[in-house]
């Protein structure tokens, strides 16, 4: 069983709540049939419902056990409105929920926040940074983290590491060039999604040009400030670096580079980027270069699971994302 079918088997067992705000798109409205389809998912698509009814018809999509959350329904906006009222910390006023309940992203947020769904999901129409300016202030992210990331998995064909061809990587995605601070937290989080998507006891890279000292320079100097904060905030998790690429994942160059002991290099699962240049360009090498399938990115470091997806992905990688979030999702209520 790859993968893939591993999560899709967990996600099947265990239903999640799954709101989408982009299913007037007729590939997001395929997406939520093919999730249903299969009963990976309890499904809700919020906005227009005359547009969604008609979306859902024009591709197929038989909306029988899918949840439709019409905006333009009043009388149902302002119920749901009297509810978000009930909690006395929620962002917004009486007139700011009400005209917020009728826009489909913030509704899917706030249907969140009251735990009517579990995950928020979205990304086809609009930018990440729309999806993460509305989970911080509307979910608000988890607690001890101070930055949004991003965390991804490879498959990668003929390699044989630590969790087989199975290897994280972050942050490729959110943070453009973090600070010691930030980069401390992005590997914390990523640490925790891994641990929770995938079951792995993380060890967690922090990669630079530089192994242990075997360089200086601001770019070296930054990522040994960020394990020093890492190691600060949580000394249970098995982070370390500085490491170059080989040097975390090759036991016998570690043997070599590392002149001391450590629970990650030569073994890490999860590598850890500086920056969005050295993450980026090394998610598009490992993809073009070792024919690698990767799963994600997944937005972590919220308080609960609100996705952004590529909207260059097809219908069966986004299906992916969300089997990948649904898991998440029954990790942290595990937790």
């Amino acid at each position: 069983m790859d993968l893939m079918e591993q999560l899709r088997a967990k996600a099947s067992a265990n239903k999640q709540r799954v709101a989408f705000f982009e299913a007037d798109d007729p590939k997001m409205m395929e997406v939520v049939g093919e999730l249903t389809k299969a009963d990976l998912a309890e499904c809700f698509i919020i906005g227009e419902g005359e547009v969604l009814r008609g979306v859902a018809e024009q591709v197929g999509v038989d909306l029988t056990n899918i949840h439709v959350i019409d905006t333009t329904d009043e009388e149902a906006n302002e119920a749901f409105a009297v509810r978000c009222e009930e909690d006395p910390e929620f962002p917004f006023k009486a007139k700011g929920i009400r005209r917020r309940a009728k826009k489909p992203m913030d509704r899917c947020l706030m249907m969140q926040r009251i735990d009517d769904v579990d995950i928020t999901f979205g990304g086809l129409c609009c930018s990440t940074g729309d999806v993460i300016i509305g989970g911080q202030t509307i979910i608000g992210l988890a607690d001890g983290v101070d930055t949004i990331s991003s965390l991804g998995v490879f498959n990668i064909p003929g390699w044989d590491g630590s969790e087989g061809p199975l290897l994280g990587f972050g942050d490729a995605a959110v943070c453009v060039d973090p600070d010691p601070e930030q980069l401390a937290s992005i590997a914390i989080t990523s640490a925790e999604t891994v641990h929770a998507l995938m079951g792995w006891e993380p060890r967690v890279a922090m990669l630079s040009y530089s192994t242990d000292g075997s360089a200086e320079g601001p770019l070296v100097d930054k990522v040994r400030a960020a394990v020093e904060v890492t190691r600060n905030r949580r000394p249970d998790l098995k982070i370390d670096g500085e490491f170059q690429l080989d040097s975390a994942i090759r036991p016998e160059i570690a043997a070599k580079k590392v002149r001391r002991e450590s629970e990650v290099a030569g073994k890490a699962n999860v590598l850890i980027c500086p920056d969005i240049n050295v993450g980026n360009i090394g998610v598009k090498l490992v993809q073009n270069f070792a024919h690698a399938d990767a799963y994600g990115p997944m937005l972590q470091g919220f308080k609960k699971i609100v996705c952004d997806c590529s909207r260059s992905a097809p219908v069966s990688e986004l299906v992916g994302n969300v089997v990948m979030s649904c898991v998440r999702a029954q990790a942290l209520k595990e937790a």
